[in-house]
């Protein structure tokens, strides 16, 4: 919060050209020792912020300072405005207003050449508004309860403790601990049919704890995906390089694609697959195979007229 603070500071002084420490503390709701810490900050940082005791006194940045003399090569200045180009297609982030203040400072004109829209087609109020309030979960430590559609068709509602938005092979899913299973879970945006923020809350340091020891775990091996092998005809060409990266298919003679790619062996993958109907076949490993048959053979089961 300090960060976003101090800069907030540098430009409420290059936009009012100077700023007395209680005005200073009144807006950015702090006491005035805080103020004076923050622009002892910001001298050590390299700004040149001063103070200047006295009736007619205050707090001033030196003349002709523009934020244009901080560290930032142009490459990363337009790196930063790209980024806040596509947080800006988040309703209600406030990023356009970011980007039009930084493209001042930085005296560079931000061509609108990237669009990001978090919805599906037809789909963008609700989607755009679950992406708000799940993020709104994630920062506030709140539980949330979602009516969810798993990948075997089963709809049921969970509790859990939200940890992070991650878009991953082009779709958005969210990292939460279930309180049902009591384990860490994703869950497809897309297959969240309703949500309600709960009162209840938790602790996102005991997250960040756990996210740190899976990473060492991570490193150490433990894990490790296996290499799936499959085969699809010719005629999937079009959802397999929908999929996987080309480097990962190898194409046949007779025209058959074979895909071998690294993936989790969980009950996402077991759908996945289930998705592709006839138009797959599970080449390695064996067990995983079996899973998948038998897993069709309870679908017909159900559904057999």
């Amino acid at each position: 919060m300090q960060g976003s603070r101090l800069f907030q500071i540098v430009y409420y002084l290059l936009d009012k050209g100077e700023a007395t420490a209680p005005e200073l503390a009144e807006k950015f709701e702090v006491s005035v020792r805080t103020i004076y810490r923050d622009i002892d900050a910001l001298s050590g940082a390299g700004i040149p912020v001063y103070a200047e005791a006295g009736r007619n006194g205050g707090i001033h940045l030196m003349n002709d300072f523009v934020l244009d003399q901080a560290v930032l090569s142009e490459a990363e200045k337009q790196e930063i405005l790209t980024a806040l180009q596509s947080i800006s297609a988040a309703q209600n982030t406030g990023g356009s207003q970011t980007l039009q203040k930084l493209s001042a400072i930085f005296h560079l004109h931000c061509e609108n050449w990237l669009e990001v829209d978090f919805s599906r087609w037809g789909n963008e109020a609700f989607d755009n508004e679950k992406f708000e309030r799940l993020k709104s979960a994630i920062l506030g430590g709140r539980q949330v309860k979602i009516r969810y559609a798993g990948c075997c068709g089963e709809i049921g509602e969970r509790i859990v403790q939200p940890w992070k938005l991650s878009y991953k092979a082009r779709a958005w899913y969210l990292k939460a601990f279930c309180m049902e299973r009591q384990n860490v879970r994703t869950f497809k945006l897309n297959r969240i049919l309703d949500l309600e923020i709960l009162n209840q809350t938790f602790s996102r340091r005991l997250w960040r704890e756990q996210e740190n020891t899976s990473k060492e775990e991570k490193e150490g091996g433990s894990y490790a995906y296996r290499v799936i092998s499959l085969r699809f005809p010719r005629e999937m060409a079009y959802r397999v390089y929908d999929e996987f990266d080309k480097t990962q298919v190898q194409q046949q003679a007779n025209g058959d694609l074979i895909v071998s790619a690294k993936m989790p062996e969980d009950a996402w993958l077991i759908g996945f697959l289930l998705s592709f109907g006839t138009q797959v076949e599970i080449l390695s490993p064996a067990g995983l195979k079996e899973i998948v048959a038998n897993q069709a053979k309870l679908i017909y089961e159900k559904n057999k007229p």
